[in-house]
């Protein structure tokens, strides 16, 4: 099968490799949809590692895919049957195929493009730090970076009756997405004084809820600044590359008295559940994650594809290679 595998930083080639084989309970997946994170782009594809690191193994370097189960050795899985795979071990979804038990493997509808259902995986890690907000309806809910990630956390407060959801974003395309899905306003922190915008948009209420969706080491202070006394901090971003770790403002940390909660719903004992009840959502008609897709390219076009992302050009919002 064909693998793209990063070569050197913000560099990938392409490598045939044998076909994956299932083991016993498990099932192979033929990848048909695989979208990047922004996780992706600091994690692996703009990562500061030594020269031995490289070339990465074939596929890693990208988690949010889907596809068909072209052979099952499990009893739990039949093939014919669509998918979102989360990979384990190093394994990415950067190739054809791909295998996976059960745990990691969350069936979808038969009806709806691949390149949309994905857009659940992403989301569904934003529901579960939406549930650590609490109740949200009647509350001013704050939203720093309005990529794929902010612009979840915004769709999810609103349909929840959040009476105010301020989208901060830089870029025009995201903020304009922002408004589309349910922001009641949305912020250039580059053209206008974030801090007093918030303050005549709250009427100097201030901001109950306030997520860090950045991934910007700055953002975790801006947050605190924002959010009012004894308010909540929901924590989403990773930061921390060489370089450019966060600062703690102690002094604003302790004035605003604030909840801070570091959300990562990898890190739990359930890492699929909130993307299992996103899916269930989504098939409902409650949520539709997949207006977040802004691109689709071929699965040739990898290096266009993480190029994009990572520059924010031509208004990305969320690619999807087929």
């Amino acid at each position: 099968m064909k693998a793209a595998r990063l070569v050197a930083p913000a560099t990938f080639d392409f490598v045939d490799v044998e076909d994956p084989i299932p083991a016993d309970g498990q099932a192979k997946i033929q990848i048909e949809a695989a979208s990047v994170c922004g996780s992706d782009i600091h994690g692996s594809f703009h990562a500061d590692l030594p020269e031995e690191s490289y070339p990465f193994p074939p596929s890693a370097g990208c988690h949010e895919i889907a596809g068909t189960i072209v052979e099952s050795r499990s009893d739990e899985l039949k093939e014919g049957q669509r998918a979102i795979v989360l990979p384990t071990g190093g394994v990415g979804g950067l190739a054809e195929y791909i295998v996976q038990s059960p745990d990691r493997v969350l069936p979808l509808p038969d009806w709806g493009p691949l390149d949309e259902w994905v857009m659940c995986q992403h989301t569904g890690t934003v529901l579960y730090s939406v549930k650590q907000m609490g109740n949200v309806a009647g509350k001013r809910v704050a939203v720093l970076g309005q990529g794929g990630i902010g612009l979840s956390f915004s769709m999810l407060v609103e349909k929840q009756g959040a009476a105010q959801v301020i989208g901060i974003d830089p870029v025009e395309a995201r903020r304009e997405k922002a408004l589309s899905i349910g922001a009641t306003n949305a912020v250039n922190p580059d053209e206008h004084d974030m801090y007093e915008t918030i303050e005549e948009l709250t009427g100097g209420e201030g901001i109950d809820i306030v997520v860090d969706a950045t991934g910007d080491p700055e953002g975790f202070g801006q947050c605190l600044k924002i959010v009012k006394r004894w308010g909540t901090f929901i924590s989403f971003s990773l930061t921390g590359q060489p370089g450019k770790e966060a600062t703690f403002p102690h002094k604003e940390f302790m004035f605003k008295a604030a909840r801070i909660i570091p959300t990562q719903v990898a890190a739990t004992a359930e890492p699929t559940k909130e993307i299992r009840e996103t899916i269930a959502l989504k098939e409902r008609g409650w949520i539709d994650p997949g207006v977040l897709k802004s691109h689709n390219l071929d699965f040739a076009d990898v290096q266009k594809a993480y190029d994009m992302y990572a520059d924010h050009s031509d208004d990305v919002i969320k690619v999807v290679m087929s």
